[in-house]
């Protein structure tokens, strides 16, 4: 018996070594392209998904198309969360993406917002006395391309040309209004979620749908991540009910 119990615990330690060791075997560490809007709302899933897989997720943000310059030149994301559709497409078509792999995790929401409570009541915001809009610049944000369809909607885009400022992404554009750097801008409808005291406290107006491309954001699995468990759990862990109930509360439609 004395003999009996050492040899019981030595045995249970190598098990739950070998347990250890298996379930390290199994994680992976998963890097992700994020698009800027969607950065907080990814911050939120994280900790989810890591407890319940064992993967880590590694995130890189920045405007869209910034993100799929990189992915071009050989940047090491296994998957792309992009602010569009259109340029997940294209990493399929390009070759940089495993095809079949694409879905739309989010629509987003344009907003035109400033921190004085009285500056927008809506559209008429954009004759008013200031000095700065921002928005994304509209080549690499879609955010940005859906304002300056707005604004030429609205016939404002080129009398306004002299005191647009854009910025690298929609996250910048809030940015600037929130630090008083720019008068008011168009944001994303997450960022006032997210910043729910301080978007509180200023002012906005949600333009038509029909003035922009609806945002749809689009998901897809890159080919550096086609051999990575950790990349297709988590594309599958973003289309599962509990995070679509976040993204959903963070201020994005979800299909």
């Amino acid at each position: 018996m004395r003999h009996g119990a050492p040899r019981t615990s030595v045995l249970l330690l190598a098990a739950s070594a070998i347990l250890c060791t298996a379930s390290a075997a199994r994680a992976a560490e998963v890097t992700v392209a994020v698009a800027a809007n969607f950065l907080a709302t990814l911050e939120q899933l994280e900790p989810a998904f890591e407890r319940r897989t064992g993967h880590e997720l590694t995130l890189a943000a920045g405007s869209t198309g910034s993100l799929y310059a990189q992915i071009a030149s050989g940047a090491p994301y296994d998957v792309f969360l992009a602010a569009d559709e259109a340029r997940p497409a294209r990493a399929v078509a390009d070759g940089y993406a495993v095809p079949g792999t694409e879905f739309v995790y989010a629509v987003g929401t344009l907003v035109l917002w400033s921190a004085d409570p009285q500056r927008v009541r809506g559209p008429e915001a954009l004759d008013g006395d200031f000095h700065h809009l921002a928005i994304a610049n509209p080549r690499t944000a879609p955010y940005g391309a859906a304002a300056r369809e707005v604004l030429t909607a609205l016939g404002r885009w080129q009398p306004l040309q002299a005191r647009i400022a854009r910025t690298q992404s929609v996250a910048g554009a809030w940015s600037a209004v929130a630090s008083g750097a720019a008068d008011l801008g168009f944001v994303a409808l997450s960022a006032l979620v997210t910043n729910a005291e301080r978007a509180g406290r200023g002012s906005r107006w949600e333009p038509p749908q029909e003035l922009y491309t609806p945002l749809r954001q689009s998901a897809v699995l890159l080919a550096r991540g086609a051999e990575n468990p950790g990349a297709a759990a988590f594309l599958q862990f973003l289309a599962g009910a509990e995070a679509r109930a976040v993204i959903r509360r963070a201020g994005y439609g979800v299909h």
